[in-house]
């Protein structure tokens, strides 16, 4: 990679961003593609992240943010403009600059998840899904789901209230007949998706009880670390179709691109991400 004067600038902020995979396949598809731009981390602490926002976009090869967590929500307020994804799910995770200087966000993880669905070939109009968690994944993809497929949604999440909470603001032009749930108990439903943090640490409980789960009902585990995970493992003992979040971040990729202009490299990626999903399921 040779970075000189002319090389146009992102970064993706958040604390921790150790664990962040999206500058190994943007740069990766940069250098491949002879692009001129370089994708850097950059962790900001929550008090700090206004300030940074607002001045690191002064620099005029820098031209736009990636955001992971804890900051989503915080971006979104710091737009000027967002998509209905973003406006739904109260998150963004990307923002650019635009030409008279605003910054419009925009929302690919629900994107990112309802295209990987159509690549296991999940078909979910007319059917019930369960989400588990309804923090910011959680509610990226019900944001999507709702925009997309008339279904039944449930939230479920530990935290009172949040499901609650989170099924009232997603209703809103919602297509889908959203609700809370009472719990995470999967029985009845044909998709579960695991939005959760639990199996990132060793000796975390599973999140909901795999054995009510459907025979012919499918799971996603959106976690990206420790694979497989602890559901995947147990999924896959009974003989339930379950999937890695692997597969949701290389469908957010072409999104990422055409949103900072790079329309050449995203439809390349949509015709064959064959290197992109393997350097995301390399560990």
């Amino acid at each position: 990679m040779n970075i000189s004067g002319t090389t146009r600038v992102f970064l993706i902020v958040g604390d921790p961003v150790e664990q962040v995979r999206a500058p190994e396949a943007f740069n990766h598809l940069f250098a491949k593609h002879g692009v001129d731009a370089v994708l850097v981390p950059a962790k900001v602490s929550a008090p700090d992240l206004s300030a940074f926002v607002r001045h690191s976009l002064l620099a005029e090869n820098i031209d736009g943010l990636w955001c992971t967590i804890p900051h989503k929500a915080a971006l979104l307020e710091l737009t000027d403009e967002r998509d209905a994804q973003a406006r739904m799910a109260g998150a963004v995770n990307a923002a650019r600059r635009r030409p008279d200087g605003s910054l419009e966000g925009a929302l690919f993880d629900g994107i990112g998840f309802v295209k990987a669905l159509d690549h296991f070939g999940i078909a979910m109009e007319g059917r019930r899904a369960l989400i588990v968690g309804a923090g910011g994944a959680g509610m990226a993809i019900g944001a999507a789901l709702a925009l997309r497929h008339p279904a039944c949604i449930a939230l479920f999440d530990s935290a009172p209230g949040r499901a609650a909470a989170a099924s009232r603001r997603l209703s809103a032009g919602s297509v889908s007949a959203i609700m809370p749930a009472a719990s995470a108990d999967p029985a009845g439903f044909d998709l579960v998706v695991n939005a959760t943090p639990l199996g990132l640490n060793a000796g975390d409980a599973l999140p909901f009880d795999v054995d009510r789960l459907d025979a012919d009902a499918a799971v996603v585990d959106i976690l990206m670390k420790n694979q497989p995970t602890p559901l995947l493992q147990a999924c896959h003992r009974r003989g339930i179709v379950a999937h890695p979040g692997f597969e949701m971040m290389v469908q957010q990729v072409p999104e990422y691109l055409a949103f900072f202009g790079y329309d050449d490299i995203a439809e390349a990626v949509r015709v064959d991400a064959a290197d992109i999903r393997a350097l995301f399921q390399a560990s």
